[in-house]
């Protein structure tokens, strides 16, 4: 995979997870129901993708033997497509349970969902992006960004499992204290 390879996997890996998100919500909750945020493309992630290109650049034209470490690319991609198959797996696995936002009512038809992926990870959907956006950068060869971005979706991700899992045990109750008990978060060092 030559550098121009890296570059063209880059903006196909973002296409193919914003497209399917927005796709999937489509087919599981109804085009009425859902709008252009799940696309998941909010100024933040913006933001964080041009410094990952930013990085790149710089480090292509100041550093370039480093972008030459094709093994750390591939392990980039390995990561973007685990990552990619675990958030979908989870997506497909909860259908009308799963959307983007962290529901704060218990609907009727909202049940728990513990079997299929769910039986080995709490928040699968989670780890799936955790483990792809590290691999955008890992993929690019961008040490800076790559630790960045473990960084800021690992916060990310434990304030919005904590908020999340108070829902899910006022929805649940002793059901889902139990499946926490049993099952991790799927992040590292999130209990």
């Amino acid at each position: 995979m030559a550098h121009y390879v890296q570059l063209a996997c880059f903006p196909l890996a973002l296409f193919i997870f914003h497209t399917s998100e927005f796709a999937l919500a489509i087919v599981i909750h109804g085009a009425s129901k859902v709008s252009t945020k799940s696309f998941l493309l909010s100024k933040e992630y913006l933001l964080a993708m041009m410094c990952g290109l930013l990085e790149y650049g710089f480090e292509e034209i100041y550093a370039p033997g480093m972008k030459s470490k094709m093994q750390i690319s591939y392990m980039g991609l390995f990561l973007i497509i685990l990552g990619e198959a675990i958030r979908k797996a989870a997506i497909l696995t909860a259908k009308h349970n799963f959307t983007h936002d962290i529901k704060t009512f218990h609907h009727e038809n909202h049940e728990l969902v513990t079997h299929g992926i769910y039986r080995f990870v709490r928040h699968p959907s989670y780890l799936g992006f955790f483990l792809w956006s590290i691999g955008t950068q890992v993929l690019l060869i961008n040490p800076i960004c790559a630790m960045g971005y473990a960084v800021v979706t690992w916060r990310y991700f434990a304030r919005r499992i904590l908020i999340e899992e108070y829902f899910l045990r006022q929805f649940f109750g002793k059901q889902y204290v139990d499946y926490t008990r049993k099952v991790s978060s799927g992040i590292p060092f999130i209990k």
